[in-house]
């Protein structure tokens, strides 16, 4: 309540009032750091796809997952109609022939997660209580990695669903299945690393899209160009080491290896098991040296 407070002026003049309106402590429920670090989870994954926000920002990436679903619907209806033993595509070989649509959801939506915030400079109020730099990094990268796994999985979900309608043998698909979602698992953490990373560096929002799409599609198209250039004059040994170099060619390389895949590269021949590790060693630093960059990146913002 308003307590007022009189005080005496000279004669003849009117009494000024203070009001002192005083500030009520918040006596409700404190949730937390892990509740904040949920719901900024959660509020990421709603925005990778436009849900919360206005229609212009649905467009893209529900076009871009409709898009990724519907070869996966046509191949379903043309095993079922043709009666096929197989699918006409295995599960873990949709994710490289569609690398183009990933690489283009990757450059729309990882600058949108982290490029409005710098250019308007509200991270510093994230991390004036109760979220610290860790949670807020955590939210992005993981919101990022899970929009991009239900992109790549839900295709892999028509096939699978499609295959056992059409009554192909269920042990096969069940472990093709299987495989093709380890394989999109880290694929996505890696994308997401990557784009986020990209994008923040820059809070121009057209920058971080152009970066990214240079760093996806770019790296892919060098280590393709040399790897046909090496196996063209007899290198094939080269070839598994210039993979190393793009971030789907080292998806490609570690199903190849481990997860029964027919590989992409030159004449068909991936990396070997030991060579093989050395992909599944590099993805993973990759992954956590994306992570280690967005932390002293936003260490440095947050200040």
């Amino acid at each position: 309540m308003a307590v007022e407070h009189s005080v005496p002026t000279p004669s003849g003049g009117d009494q000024t009032r203070i009001h002192n309106i005083g500030y009520r402590s918040y006596d409700g429920p404190r949730l937390g750091r892990s509740y904040a670090r949920r719901s900024l989870y959660s509020q990421s994954l709603r925005g990778a796809y436009g849900l919360g926000r206005s229609v212009k920002s649905k467009v893209l990436p529900m076009l871009l997952f409709v898009v990724m679903c519907v070869p996966a619907a046509i191949m379903v209806a043309v095993a079922v109609a043709t009666k096929a033993k197989d699918l006409p595509l295995d599960y873990t070989r949709y994710a490289i022939v569609m690398q183009a649509v990933i690489s283009l959801y990757v450059a729309s939506q990882a600058p949108q997660s982290v490029s409005r915030d710098l250019r308007f400079k509200t991270v510093p109020l994230y991390f004036s209580r109760p979220i610290e730099t860790a949670d807020y990094v955590r939210a992005k990268f993981a919101a990022l990695a899970s929009a991009l796994f239900i992109l790549t999985a839900a295709p892999l979900l028509v096939l699978y669903v499609g295959a056992l309608l059409a009554k192909l043998d269920f042990a096969d698909q069940t472990k093709g299945f299987a495989q093709g979602l380890v394989s999109v698992a880290l694929l996505s953490l890696l994308f997401a690393g990557l784009g986020l990373v990209v994008a923040a560096v820059t809070p121009r929002r057209g920058f971080g899209i152009a970066a990214v799409i240079a760093v996806l599609t770019i790296s892919y198209g060098a280590v393709s160009t040399l790897q046909a250039i090496a196996d063209a004059q007899g290198s094939t040994g080269a070839t598994p080491w210039i993979g190393l170099f793009s971030p789907i060619t080292l998806i490609d390389g570690v199903q190849s290896a481990f997860l029964g895949a027919s590989s992409a590269f030159p004449g068909g021949i991936g990396p070997s098991n030991g060579e093989g590790v050395v992909y599944v060693l590099v993805a993973l630093g990759l992954i956590a040296a994306s992570y280690g960059l967005l932390m002293r990146r936003y260490r440095k913002v947050g200040m």
